[in-house]
């Protein structure tokens, strides 16, 4: 079912990209010398459709990016949050087992005043 829906999905897609790059194949000049735009110093030739996935894949990096670092404090949060419950746990343990063997003591001297 899985595999259905996927392909359900990605077919699609993949038609509209392959529609999408026929119909965006003329070439054009990216440049990034702004005072001289016929005899580009840094320059380049490449089909239109290349540039506009090209821009969208980056578009999608860099938000990933900025995301990440501005969840940082947050994991730096959650990180910590761990810490402290592995120590109450093991602190916890500790009681317990102390709590425990105080009981095995007490237990016979209480037999013993019954008694």
């Amino acid at each position: 079912m899985r595999k259905f829906l996927t392909g359900l999905v990605l077919i699609p897609l993949g038609v509209l990209f392959i529609v999408f790059a026929f119909a965006n194949r003329h070439l054009v000049t990216v440049t990034f010398d702004p005072f001289d735009a016929s005899d580009p110093l840094a320059g380049v030739t490449l089909p239109l459709f290349v540039l506009i996935i090209a821009v969208a894949i980056f578009g999608v990096v860099a938000g990933s990016v900025a995301t990440w670092f501005g969840q940082r404090r947050w994991r730096h949060t959650a990180r910590q949050y761990e810490t402290d419950a592995r120590e109450a746990r093991v602190e916890l343990a500790d009681l317990r087992s102390r709590w425990e063997s105080r009981d095995t003591q007490r237990l016979p001297d209480l037999t013993r005043r019954a008694g």
